[in-house]
């Protein structure tokens, strides 16, 4: 299959393939946007779980966002939040879950066509882990330790992790992405048009899936050259996996509560 350039929705599946078992098996076998409709369908669920407890239980809304949501500052105390806080939006404003699964369809279904299924998840996965990373790394950056007392949720970090990988991509075969730049531009301008974003977790989930993708594409590592894709998603994979699993505790380091002995 041959990639000319960035389109908007390029090889998005239709609203009523989401549901066709048929349609889903084809996927599979074709590298359709499986996963890419599993992670839409289960953020938009746990939107509609957020909005209707918003009207009906609010103390169980804030349950839910206190025990899913990332905080810096608890986020080695509670590793699930690397992952829960990808799946979780705000709950009051449709724009945040529209904006972020505009993105995702967007790009994620040529993305998973292209590098297959498990490379793809392997991918967004870690390109989530990774904008906690960023998220972390800027309490340890910034004068005070404010940024430790910060918390989010949304798959921004991941999705940006999937912009990157869109660039090395695209860069390594050579092909128009002015249309991709605008829209990541957009997405990057995001943060300073609207209060209360994350940026930091879209720098760390960019880096991240940058980092990523260019191990699985770059032919300067002649050691893995010949070898097949879900081989290096395996290697690469668990060596990033690693690697965030250090710099998330070197971050730590410098985490007020344990400076303060309360960890």
């Amino acid at each position: 299959m041959a990639y000319h350039g960035f389109n908007l929705f390029p090889s998005s599946p239709s609203l009523r393939d989401l549901f066709n078992k048929r349609a889903i098996r084809y996927h599979w076998r074709d590298n359709g946007p499986v996963f890419t409709t599993a992670i839409l369908l289960i953020c938009v669920a746990m939107w509609v779980i957020e909005l209707l407890l918003s009207i009906v239980w609010p103390g169980g809304l804030n349950a839910l966002l206190n025990v899913g949501m990332f905080q810096p500052m608890l986020a080695t105390r509670h590793p699930w939040t690397f992952i829960t806080s990808m799946f979780l939006h705000q709950p009051t404003s449709i724009l945040h879950i529209l904006f972020n699964m505009l993105t995702l369809w967007s790009v994620a279904p040529l993305l998973e066509r292209m590098m297959g299924h498990w490379p793809f998840l392997a991918l967004y996965m870690l390109s989530g882990v990774g904008g906690g990373l960023g998220m972390m790394a800027w309490g340890v950056i910034w004068p005070g330790g404010s940024g430790w007392m910060s918390a989010a949720y949304g798959a921004s970090g991941a999705l940006f992790g999937l912009f990157a990988a869109m660039l090395v991509v695209y860069r390594r075969i050579g092909a128009d992405i002015s249309s991709m730049m605008v829209w990541m531009v957009i997405n990057f301008a995001m943060p300073v048009v609207v209060r209360g974003i994350a940026w930091q977790a879209h720098v760390g989930g960019f880096v991240i899936g940058a980092l990523f993708t260019w191990l699985l594409v770059s032919p300067k590592l002649t050691w893995s050259r010949g070898k097949s894709l879900q081989y290096r998603t395996t290697v690469y994979g668990t060596a990033v996996f690693v690697l965030l699993l250090v710099l998330i505790a070197l971050c730590n380091l410098f985490n007020p509560l344990g400076v303060l002995g309360l960890y």
